[in-house]
């Protein structure tokens, strides 16, 4: 398991940049994989299980990713004390060699972002950030893969910022109405 770092930054998606490529989710699962590289991971068995997926919805593409809550739901399910979240703004980390594919978390998690895969195909698995990658100072997979700059690992503040100067804009586009 990774050691915990502290959540400053989470990912942001942008549904308006994204064309549905899923680069994120061969990023993603490259990253988790023994061997870190896309040609010897496809010949792993199992495969390596992205943590996050891209999905369309009314034909639009939303990311399905944890979200990393404070006081975690999947953590409070887990039976086994595989899911933890060490303090407070840190990443909700799974230990897989402890985890007995119950799917409590699956169900615990209101944003769909816990399925199965890993070991097996029969334990959960969940984004972490890409943890080893920061350590190294490196952002997430997922992040550097996305070549329309629809994912970006952004600050809270910075996410904030976005979404208001998008709200500002749906004002003013209705006041030219």
């Amino acid at each position: 398991m990774a050691k915990a770092e502290k959540v400053e930054r989470m990912l942001y998606a942008d549904a308006s940049r994204c064309v549905g490529c899923h680069g994120c989710e061969i990023a993603c699962a490259v990253e988790h994989s023994a061997a870190k590289r896309l040609p010897e991971a496809l010949q792993e068995t199992p495969r390596s299980t992205p943590r996050l997926s891209v999905v369309k919805v009314d034909g639009a593409v939303a990311l399905r990713v944890c979200r990393q809550c404070k006081d975690a739901p999947c953590v409070a399910a887990c039976r086994k004390k595989a899911l933890e979240q060490p303090g407070p703004n840190q990443a909700v980390l799974l230990k897989e060699e402890l985890c007995i594919g119950c799917k409590l978390c699956v169900k615990a998690c209101p944003f769909g972002a816990i399925k199965m895969g890993g070991r097996n195909g029969k334990v959960a698995v969940k984004c972490d950030l890409c943890a080893e990658r920061q350590k190294a100072g490196r952002g997430p997979a997922c992040v550097a893969a996305c070549k329309t700059g629809a994912l970006r690992f952004l600050t809270v503040e910075e996410i904030g910022a976005k979404k208001r100067q998008a709200a500002a804009e749906t004002v003013v586009e209705m006041g030219k109405k």
